[in-house]
């Protein structure tokens, strides 16, 4: 049956070979596990339920890509879109986290009718590539920032607005320690180093006192680590979005930015896993690329209605890839593996701030290759990608860094004669984010 599904043979791969690339992928993708919920649940969203919703839809949308796409594509929650769900939109703009999960359906919808039509090569052509690249370089700096504030390395100050936190602080010292830890296993090139700095950080936290308690809670029993959840912990997350309620005026920048980063994000991490897999063609496609693309569509319309955030191709899946990873049943070996951990989510509950820090400012590290890539000479095309870098952070925003660039870009083009070099595209952003900025934002 495996061999009629997925075609072992003919990719020159075994069933041997495609279980040891599922779980190297697994690996070094699975401390989005920890990492989402952690998050999520600053915007509001129960801890459990979340970390229900990003198991489960790691799952379906893993063995749906699997069986659908044959490719060794592992899906899951997307770093930096749960980030500007949190901090930014549940946070800065105070929008209810049943409404956000509107956003990221409506998200989901729109990449489906983009995936199923030829407007998603207009589009890739529309925005400008210094853009794409500061969007992610930008989204990098953030969240390490969320890393370094929240486990204390860095600190607010009314003087500075920002100042370096007490590293006499036990939790502090934890999370450096650890972040030095994960830095050695990705040195000496461990599988899944992010998920095994998670867990050790978290260990050795029970044994670090700060304020008279350990830095990690200590449970009770083994009950209390290893258990099913409750159907309460799915039920609090489960079909909880507000569809109509995200079409408000003041929800369509969120619902703009979460599709822009979903595209371009899905896009670039698909094309790297097939040149990966040396299937890309001359126009720089591939079989199954518009599944593919589906599916992932389909995957953000799964997470939202179970409770997660922006469903993604993962590039960690080049780690499987790399390991003889060629068909989809690598994909389905995921999917199979993120439903074991239904049964961590306790121990998920435990892990404090100083222990998803590292993994958090390693993340942003990782998002800061494509600044080599941008184009600094010309300053109509390098101050835009400045300033979508500098204000992402800096307003605790990601939505206000894309409009500072895409604005500028628009306006330094047409004032010094190159108003030809600018898409329609980016005339329509431009407008609609003067209009908004004009009458529709309030501050924050």
């Amino acid at each position: 049956m495996l061999e009629k599904v997925f075609k072992l043979k003919e990719r020159g791969s075994t069933v041997g070979t495609e279980v040891l690339a599922g779980l190297v992928t697994f690996m070094t993708m699975s401390y989005i596990i920890f990492v989402n919920p952690s998050l999520l649940s600053q915007g509001g969203v129960p801890f459990e339920g979340a970390v229900m919703a990003t198991v489960l839809s790691a799952a379906i949308a893993c063995i749906i890509m699997g069986i659908t796409s044959n490719l060794p594509f592992a899906i899951a929650a997307g770093m930096g879109y749960n980030v500007f769900f949190a901090f930014t939109v549940c946070g800065s703009m105070q929008v209810p986290w049943q409404t956000a999960l509107g956003a990221v359906f409506w998200d989901g919808i729109i990449f489906v009718i983009i995936a199923i039509s030829p407007w998603r090569e207009h589009i890739l052509k529309g925005i400008p590539t210094n853009l794409k690249l500061a969007a992610a370089v930008g989204i990098g700096i953030f969240i390490a920032f969320i890393g370094l504030s929240g486990s204390g390395i860095i600190e607010s100050d009314p003087a500075t607005f920002v100042a370096l936190g007490n590293l006499k602080s036990p939790a502090v010292l934890l999370a450096l320690g650890g972040l030095i830890f994960t830095a050695l296993l990705l040195a000496v090139r461990v599988k899944g180093a992010l998920l095994w700095g998670i867990i050790a950080t978290t260990l050795v936290g029970m044994l670090v006192r700060s304020g008279g308690a350990t830095v990690t809670p200590i449970p009770h029993s083994i009950i209390d680590v290893v258990k099913i959840p409750s159907g309460t912990a799915f039920t609090s997350v489960f079909f909880q979005l507000d569809i109509i309620g995200a079409l408000k005026l003041s929800i369509l920048p969120v619902i703009f930015t979460f599709i822009f980063f979903d595209i371009f994000d899905t896009l670039g991490s698909v094309a790297g896993l097939a040149a990966k897999l040396n299937i890309l063609d001359k126009k720089g496609s591939f079989p199954g690329a518009g599944r593919v693309l589906i599916v992932d569509a389909f995957g953000t319309l799964i997470g939202s209605m179970f409770g997660t955030t922006t469903v993604t191709t993962y590039i960690e899946s080049a780690a499987g890839v790399a390991e003889g990873g060629k068909t989809g049943l690598t994909a389905v070996v995921v999917g199979f593996l993120f439903l074991l951990g239904i049964f961590i989510a306790p121990f998920a509950s435990i892990i404090p701030a100083s222990a998803t820090a590292p993994a958090l400012i390693l993340v942003g590290f990782f998002m800061m290759q494509p600044i080599l890539r941008i184009d600094w000479g010309d300053v109509t095309n390098a101050l835009p990608a400045f300033l979508t870098i500098v204000m992402m952070p800096l307003t605790y925003n990601i939505s206000h860094g894309l409009a500072a660039g895409i604005v500028s870009y628009t306006i330094l083009k047409l004032i010094t004669g190159k108003g030809k070099q600018v898409s329609v595209l980016m005339y329509i952003f431009t407008v609609l984010f003067i209009i908004y900025y004009a009458f529709g934002y309030v501050g924050g």
